[in-house]
């Protein structure tokens, strides 16, 4: 209903005025007037379509195809991808690209759509989203549906981290991998782990498999689930402490068109880090565990985390017990590596060898991923915007991604795909990326060099 229907003291015959302008806002719309019913009919039906567009997107930007690398796999045996992704503009090569300026590469529009910022599949809408594998697991095991209405997750599982992840506990290195090929979840944890963690942080890893009510997954009929949900867990992300690339939209700026989708971060070896947050530079692993559900749980919205059932952590007792399971969790062993997380010259090839040395030396890569974990916890800001003009793309507006957290490369072939939105699909990807914004005009050879390095770590 228009708002000058509600107006009085109006002369009968006057002519109506037009409706204001409506005013940017930081809020969520809070008072849900439409039937949960009608909601789900038309965010169903027009699924196909929000798909469609992010799918054809992504076939315009990447080559999408399985393609793995010939005896390359991850810790539990899936393949990794190999080979470059991201398409090239047309009539360029990549050395050709290299060779050009920031503004020469800008006023010529060839910058290479994969390597602009992400969009999240509806970002005009956004919220968790999980691959169905996760999904199916979890009503398997909990009978609790992960499921959205209104959208699908994107990528191809082929490009994503193998599932269930192995987890490896630094108090437990004689074990490998404690999980036995099993998803941990709120209803196999106790067994897989009684007797091998401490009461604290059996608690702690109870709490991170615990369903708390989220912004599309809870109790009102502001959900994107067919039936009222439990909930989602911490680990529904970061599934086995490690990741499944869930993807999101960060809480941290408005409005909606500029927020950055992320790609969810390993927690392996959150113990020698010290950021947390791809962008927002939480100082310790627990304000990370305690902000999270008030940032990524309800879109940063304190009024929406009220109204639909925010659990609010206890600091002194639960945030730490979290904290300190958290930071049991080891990278995956790289028997390549000596005590100083370098490469042993011993069990290295020639060609790990030479990328080592690239590494350090022409790629500029040590600059932020010194050894022996390959992070500087620092933030850097890479200043893509340098490259390209600002556009709307699916929604999302392509402006500079702004300083992001240095994250550590140990076992960085387990967790594809890559960067703070997930927007490089393969180490191939990487290397030519930031071979292009640091302007490091590396050789073919090189860049193979590099990648063979970077799968050993």
């Amino acid at each position: 209903m228009s708002c000058h229907r509600h107006w009085s003291g109006r002369r009968r015959g006057a002519e109506a005025s037009p409706d204001p302008p409506q005013q940017p806002t930081s809020y969520a719309k809070v008072d849900i007037t439409e039937p949960f019913n009608v909601t789900l009919e038309r965010m169903r039906a027009a699924r196909p379509i929000v798909m469609k567009r992010q799918q054809e997107l992504l076939a315009q930007r990447y080559d999408l195809a399985n393609r793995p690398a010939p005896g390359v796999t991850m810790f539990r045996g899936k393949p990794v991808q190999e080979g470059v992704r991201v398409r090239l503009p047309r009539g360029v090569t990549w050395q050709q690209l290299a060779g050009m300026s920031p503004d020469d590469i800008r006023n010529r529009d060839l910058f290479p759509a994969g390597f602009l910022p992400l969009p999240h599949p509806n970002h005009p809408e956004g919220g968790m989203l999980f691959p169905q594998f996760h999904i199916d697991e979890v009503v398997r095991q909990e009978a609790r549906d992960l499921n959205r209405f209104d959208l699908a997750f994107d990528l191809p599982d082929h490009v994503l981290p193998e599932f269930p992840a192995p987890i490896f506990l630094t108090t437990h290195p004689e074990l490998g991998d404690v999980s036995k090929g099993k998803l941990i979840t709120i209803d196999n944890f106790h067994d897989t782990f009684n007797g091998i963690l401490n009461p604290k942080q059996i608690e702690g890893l109870r709490l991170l498999l615990t369903p708390f009510a989220q912004q599309q997954f809870n109790q009102t009929e502001d959900r994107r689930s067919v039936k009222p949900s439990r909930g989602v867990t911490c680990f529904d992300c970061h599934a086995n402490g490690h990741t499944n690339a869930s993807t999101h939209l960060a809480g941290d700026i408005r409005p909606q068109e500029l927020r950055h989708r992320i790609d969810t971060p390993s927690l392996r070896g959150v113990n020698v880090q010290r950021l947390f947050g791809s962008q927002r530079a939480l100082k310790t692993v627990e304000d990370f565990t305690e902000f999270e559900q008030r940032a990524a749980y309800f879109d940063g919205d304190p009024v929406i985390a009220t109204k639909k059932g925010v659990n609010i952590l206890e600091r002194g007792s639960q945030v730490h017990f979290m904290g300190e399971f958290q930071a049991l969790l080891d990278f995956p062993p790289a028997p390549k590596l000596n005590v100083h997380g370098k490469l042993d010259p011993k069990k290295a090839t020639p060609q790990e060898l030479r990328g080592e040395a690239v590494f350090n030396g022409k790629g500029q890569c040590v600059s932020c991923h010194a050894a022996p974990y390959y992070t500087d916890n620092l933030m850097h800001n890479l200043k893509t915007e340098r490259f390209y003009k600002t556009k709307v793309v699916n929604g999302m507006k392509m402006v500079g991604d702004g300083p992001i957290k240095t994250f550590p490369l140990r076992g960085i072939k387990e967790s594809p795909p890559y960067l703070h939105d997930g927007r490089l699909l393969t180490l191939e990807d990487t290397v030519e990326f930031f071979n292009l914004v640091l302007e490091t005009k590396l050789t073919d050879g090189e860049k193979a060099d590099l990648v063979a390095f970077m799968r050993v770590l």
